[in-house]
């Protein structure tokens, strides 16, 4: 939900970077955008129960209030509307056991909606701006994270170490339940990754993978959700869809 401009329109509007949606594209699902809407807010079942899986992506700090915190002075201004949509959409998708891929915010929105906390300003404490070095870019912003062996995190991206682009501010802070860290900032520690400690697929990034064209990490997405259509009994070629924020499975006879 932004403010946005193209051709003689300045309006709000619903928007999704389209780097996200080739890279869903590509692995060979269909992407598709869900608006922030408040009837999901309270019934998240009425869109998840459509869907093969959950993308949360990239966007403003989650209000402060939401895991029991006062803001930073430099937090962003909140999107209420939006955090607390999906913050639904996770807890739901979680108790659904459907796969779930958070991006950045979309990592501690997972965080969150399980419990857990956020550092609110990184570079206040850490003394660097090693996760931000640039406003605004992702060139300029590469460090390398360390991922642990055998963690959905190390599968997807291929390895470990791994050179990643970041853009953010905050970070975790105190883990949700049920969840774990499973990569670190070679350079200062800082929670790069984290997923389900024992439960369904799901896997949170800090970092932006949609912006590196070679990266699998979007792709493992949708291969989990093709996993699971399978031990469904589903063929996933007639039907599983990946959306940018979920995926909708199409209509079976």
């Amino acid at each position: 939900m932004e403010r946005a401009r193209w051709a003689v329109w300045d309006l709000p509007a619903a928007l999704v970077p389209m780097n996200y949606v080739e890279h869903v594209q590509r692995a060979g699902a269909t992407a598709l955008v869900i608006p922030p809407d408040p009837a999901l807010a309270d019934d998240p079942a009425r869109v998840l129960e459509r869907l093969d899986g959950l993308m949360l992506v990239g966007g403003p700090d989650v209000e402060a209030g939401r895991y029991g915190a006062v803001p930073h002075p430099l937090a962003e201004p909140p999107a209420a509307l939006r955090d607390a949509v999906e913050i639904a959409l996770v807890r739901e998708a979680l108790g659904r056991g459907l796969p779930v891929l958070g991006i950045c915010r979309g990592m501690q929105v997972i965080n969150v909606a399980a419990g857990g906390t956020l550092r609110q300003h990184l570079p206040e404490e850490l003394g660097t701006d090693e996760h931000r070095r640039v406003a605004g870019a992702f060139a300029g912003n590469e460090h390398e994270v360390l991922l642990e062996d055998g963690t959905l995190a190390r599968a997807a991206a291929g390895g470990s170490p791994h050179l990643v682009v970041s853009h953010h501010h905050q970070g975790v802070d105190g883990l949700g339940a049920g969840l774990r860290v499973s990569g670190w900032s070679d350079a200062d520690g800082v929670p790069e990754a984290l997923e389900s400690a024992d439960g369904p697929w799901a896997l949170g990034v800090q970092w932006h993978p949609e912006a590196d064209p070679d990266s699998g990490v979007i792709a493992a997405l949708v291969g989990a959700a093709r996993s699971r259509m399978a031990a469904a009994g589903a063929d996933p070629e007639e039907g599983g869809g990946l959306p940018v924020h979920a995926a909708r499975r199409r209509e079976r006879s």
